[in-house]
């Protein structure tokens, strides 16, 4: 009896300690769960409107965040198609989203040209911008890797960069890595539940 009640609390002691250390389910994401990362955790450039802004000016926001550049030929004016096709399809949700593009090439994006180049996907959508310096600092800061590429004069170039959208919550957390692969319904469905709380 003695040993039947030992092997009954051994049992229910192993079970508090597996619940104890089984992480809470969490919301069920499409794209990769970045919470608690350390990375993407300060971002300070300048909006297309010449206004200086940090991650705290979109608190209250789900905030999406893409690195790229005006004349960048694909993966840049898609991503930003499908920002707006979410922005769209949320309906009035879509005014709790800003879409963020951070140029990886200063040198040619000049504030009014990203000003036309983002709000020609949607009005609401901002371009960021900075020095060399600054423009270095934010994509090391998310782990963004870019380089220039030579093309036939010294104006035509490109620009090669990693691809992918960082997404906060409305607290101001970073929360999602939203791969370049995935389609607009994996941020549609995410920026759902972001914005429902989770």
């Amino acid at each position: 009896m003695i040993r039947r009640r030992r092997q009954l609390l051994l049992g229910a002691g192993a079970s508090a300690l597996l619940a104890a250390c089984t992480p809470p389910e969490g919301p069920k994401f499409e794209a990769t769960d970045v919470t608690g990362a350390n990375f993407g955790r300060e971002l300070a450039l300048t909006d297309h409107n010449g206004t200086p802004r940090t991650l705290a000016d979109f608190h209250g926001k789900v905030l999406v965040v893409f690195f790229g550049f005006v004349h960048c030929p694909d993966v840049c004016p898609t991503t930003l198609y499908k920002f707006a096709k979410v922005v769209k399809a949320l309906g009035p949700d879509g005014a709790k989203v800003q879409a963020v593009l951070v140029t990886v090439d200063p040198e040619r994006d000049t504030p009014d040209l990203l000003r036309q180049y983002v709000t020609g996907f949607d009005p609401s959508f901002l371009g960021l911008t900075g020095d060399a310096a600054a423009i270095a600092a934010a994509a090391k800061e998310f782990r963004v890797i870019y380089q220039k590429v030579p093309g036939s004069t010294p104006q035509d170039y490109s620009v090669d960069h990693s691809a992918g959208t960082y997404v906060y919550d409305p607290q101001g957390r970073l929360r999602l890595f939203v791969a370049a692969t995935q389609d607009e319904k994996v941020l549609e469905h995410d920026i759902k539940l972001l914005l429902g709380g989770a």
